[in-house]
């Protein structure tokens, strides 16, 4: 273990949105040494139907900024491991708290750019990107204190599969989409800190089929790995998050071995 990977403080939020998922709470095993926390706090309710979820939601994002705010006062760095991209607001806040200003780049099989104007369905994880940056419902990033980023300091790489509505909002934000990954290998990071979201679903199904949500036509564990590694090899950055896999769909831990495998390469 390098030094790096010495001073990283994981954190498994074993949830997915507000619903427990135990297996992931394992993430946590001797592989990663003795630097893990398992942020499980008490789920308050509040509100009703989609606000009490948020609530909810809320009381997982606001233990999740005090870990990360108290990681990096500490001289660690917080390296997240949740059950959906929504947790990326608590990892965002903490950084904040700290003191970062971290350009935001954001690996992902889908934009997560949706409000509930442009999202057919209304899923809650399709809209954290959005809510990042200060579009759409704003309750979970206000409960967290969270400022919101600016869009020409987010970096979204792939999001092949887009809804027709919140296509044109990316079109017409500051977000730097960049469609194909590889092209990160050459693309030169911007200046100063950065955060690294990592949604697993991004990856080819061949290669991690436990996906609740699989879209065809996905980089591989080896480009995307490339891809981090440059990534790493800046050493700004300051605090990575990954949006797992079902594992319950995960008999054989194929798509656990193959995420974490990747995960490493950006943590050095």
């Amino acid at each position: 273990m390098n030094d790096r990977a010495a001073s990283d403080r994981i954190v498994v939020t074993p949830f997915f949105l507000d619903r427990p998922v135990p297996r992931l709470a394992a993430l946590a095993d001797d592989d990663w040494g003795d630097n893990w926390i398992v942020n499980r706090p008490a789920l308050a309710l509040g509100g009703r139907g989609g606000d009490e979820t948020q609530a909810r939601m809320s009381c997982l994002h606001r233990s999740l900024a005090e870990i990360v705010a108290e990681t990096v006062a500490r001289g660690r760095r917080p390296v997240s491991l949740c059950g959906d991209c929504c947790a990326t607001i608590g990892v965002l806040a903490g950084l904040q708290r700290a003191g970062l200003d971290p350009t935001l780049i954001w690996f992902d099989a889908h934009g997560d750019f949706n409000t509930r104007e442009t999202s057919p369905s209304g899923f809650l994880g399709g809209m954290p990107l959005a809510m990042l940056v200060g579009r759409g419902a704003q309750a979970m990033p206000r409960a967290v204190g969270l400022r919101p980023q600016s869009e020409d300091r987010v970096i979204l790489s792939d999001a092949r599969d887009l809804d027709p509505g919140e296509r044109k909002a990316l079109e017409r934000s500051s977000v730097v989409h960049v469609a194909d990954v590889a092209r990160l290998r050459d693309m030169v990071p911007p200046e100063g800190p950065l955060y690294v979201h990592f949604d697993t679903d991004i990856l080819t199904a061949d290669e991690v089929p436990a996906q609740n949500y699989p879209v065809a036509d996905g980089p591989s564990a080896e480009l995307l790995g490339a891809v981090f590694e440059r990534l790493a090899a800046t050493g700004r950055v300051v605090a990575a998050s990954l949006s797992s896999w079902n594992p319950d769909l995960d008999r054989d831990r194929a798509s656990e071995n193959t995420c974490l495998a990747v995960y490493r390469r950006l943590l050095g």
